[in-house]
């Protein structure tokens, strides 16, 4: 069974890394998707931000193949692989779902958000950049995402604060998130991903929406100081 789930996950990790070019590109939610268009939410990253997919998926698919290779009867690499064939099995046709249903993509997107931070807490303690390191930027990545897909999504059904406060509360949500995680996984390449996102809404709102920066920039000095407080203990 081990092999079995080690050679699927190697599998599920080509899988995921060539699904978006079996599909319609997806930059956000399109206005048609929701009842209130969000033209560049203010939760959302810049562009650029984007690229580290290039990243996640390169490494998950190093990590997949060392995996099979070499630990494919490893207990411990196997109790972390369950909730990754979870994430990625959802995260094969991710693009395709969000492209369809903003709703859906919501609650998929949190649910691989979910397996992926199991796996990383689930992470063998050896072989730290070949599971750990990849696994943690692709769970950080998910819990950034997560809170820009519910803060969009609430904000574009109109659900009481609208994109503005969904912003806040969005980022809010990712910070307790990621400093709740570290906590029980003090893996930085977690939090650094978070960073890494935070940064990405500074450039996307700049000086234009001043007070989202500032929070956002609040944010990455606690998630930078929880980092090297770890790093002292």
């Amino acid at each position: 069974m081990m092999k079995i789930t080690a050679a699927a996950i190697a599998v599920l990790s080509v899988a995921f890394a060539v699904s978006p070019a079996l599909t319609a590109p997806f930059s956000g939610f399109t206005p048609d998707q929701l009842p209130i268009p969000q033209v560049d939410p203010p939760i959302q990253p810049e562009g650029y931000a984007f690229a580290i997919w290039g990243v996640i998926y390169l490494w998950l698919i190093i990590s997949a193949l060392f995996g099979l290779w070499k630990r494919a009867d490893d207990a411990n690499w196997h109790e972390a692989r369950k909730p990754l064939f979870v994430s990625l099995l959802i995260g094969v046709p991710w693009i395709a779902i969000a492209n369809a249903s903003a709703i859906w993509a919501t609650v998929t997107i949190i649910l691989m958000a979910i397996c992926a931070i199991l796996a990383l807490i689930r992470a063998p303690k050896t072989d730290r950049w070949l599971f750990q390191a990849p696994v943690g930027i692709y769970a950080g990545w998910l819990t950034a995402a997560s809170w820009v897909s519910i803060g969009t999504t609430s904000a574009g059904y109109g659900i009481v604060i609208g994109s503005f406060g969904w912003a806040f509360a969005g980022i809010l949500g990712a910070l307790i998130a990621a400093l709740f995680v570290f906590r029980i996984r003090p893996a930085p390449e977690y939090l650094l991903t978070v960073v890494w996102a935070l940064v990405g809404i500074i450039v996307a709102n700049n000086t234009s929406i001043m007070s989202i920066s500032a929070f956002a920039a609040l944010g990455i000095a606690i998630l930078v100081q929880a980092i090297l407080r770890r790093q002292r203990a």
